[in-house]
């Protein structure tokens, strides 16, 4: 099979990586203000150029600056648009197990793109790469609105959602275009709330809050479709679906059978990382929505949450089982999502994570006869 020229590639992963110690202590230690900023982002710099080289060195096509700037996946993205906040809330959201997420975003403002949140880290993640395409990832739109909902907005602000919406589109597709014309190429929406509508518990928790649920699908589908409208042909858009992921564990359940159909023909992204390393994530009959001759779906087969390593027998099996419903030339490997979702990271070592890395790169050529 020929190799692929335009990401993602038949090996590829979700973004995130875990935060080496020295990293982890630097970041400490400016939270406390020992540290300034100035001297952090330097340590930053020489972490990120690391990660990418060993990304690189282990064969993987696209490399991303493992999120090492970040707290969050999400927040700090956007928490940096103009009338969202951060803040540190009574109720927090709760992960199985107990875990708790610390933070939330609330709406104070009109929602509006005018900082550029991220766009000096691509430049710099970009300067790094030698043999990889850089890859740069951010939250979709719909995390502005799924967890906190109508409440998490201001009224006074925004008395019709509509225009909530509106603006958020608008600022989302500004944002993608600043991408662009810092010579992104591959970018990546990280999509979970998608993933969570196929959960009953996470509909009813909807309901009985008080906010809506019938159209959501088709509004987050809207948001992205706005968000990623007017790309240059050859920027690659991709998003990422999973149900949590917060040092080791999960929010949500279910399979993509609810989603499906919209996800796959009227979502306009180039292709999509799909959770699929145990039994919560369901079969991979939805995969027979999958428009034939275009469009990626990459497997995410391996588990980022423990250090386990999947044997590739079994990852041949399943990339079988996936292509009874989409042809396999339209299929790739990944983990399951990011390795460390927060800077806390999942409960695994590096040498675990890099394992797992390099499995997917083994089996890619080995299934594909190329990464």
């Amino acid at each position: 099979m020929p190799q692929r020229t335009r990401p993602p590639f038949r090996a590829d992963h979700v973004g995130s990586l875990l935060r080496p110690v020295a990293l982890r202590e630097a970041r400490a230690a400016h939270a406390t203000g020992a540290l300034p900023a100035d001297a952090l982002r330097a340590i930053e710099d020489t972490h990120i150029a690391a990660a990418i080289a060993k990304q690189e060195s282990i064969g993987l096509r696209a490399a991303t600056d493992g999120e090492y700037r970040r707290a969050y996946w999400h927040y700090d993205f956007v928490a940096g648009l103009e009338g969202a906040e951060l803040y540190v809330p009574e109720n927090k959201v709760e992960f199985k197990g107990g875990v708790l997420l610390q933070h939330r975003l609330r709406v104070n403002g009109r929602i509006a793109w005018k900082q550029p949140v991220f766009i000096e880290d691509y430049k710099y993640t970009a300067s790094k790469v030698t043999t990889a395409v850089a890859k740069q990832t951010i939250p979709s739109p719909s995390v502005l609105h799924f967890r906190g909902g109508r409440s998490s907005i201001d009224r006074t602000v925004y008395p019709d959602l509509g225009q909530f919406f509106d603006d958020l589109g608008t600022a989302y597709h500004h944002a993608v275009q600043s991408f662009a014309t810092a010579g992104c190429r591959y970018l990546q929406l990280d999509e979970v709330n998608i993933a969570y509508l196929c959960d009953p518990e996470q509909i009813a928790a909807l309901k009985e809050r008080g906010d809506y649920v019938d159209g959501l699908l088709d509004i987050y589908a809207t948001l992205i479709n706005r968000a990623i409208d007017g790309r240059p042909a050859d920027m690659a858009v991709s998003m990422h679906l999973c149900r949590g992921n917060f040092r080791s564990t999960f929010v949500a359940s279910g399979g993509y059978e609810p989603v499906a159909e919209t996800l796959f023909n009227r979502i306009n992204v180039d292709a999509y990382f799909m959770e699929w390393d145990n039994e919560r994530a369901g079969g991979f009959e939805p995969l027979r929505f999958v428009p034939k001759g275009h469009k990626l779906v990459v497997l995410g087969l391996v588990t980022s949450k423990t250090g386990q390593l999947e044997t590739k027998d079994t990852l041949k099996r399943r990339i079988d089982e996936a292509a009874k419903y989409v042809p396999l030339e339209q299929l790739a490997l990944s983990p399951q999502c990011g390795f460390a979702s927060t800077e806390e990271g999942n409960l695994l070592t590096e040498d675990d994570q890099w394992r797992k890395l390099e499995l997917c790169v083994e089996v890619a050529r080995e299934v594909w006869g190329s990464v």
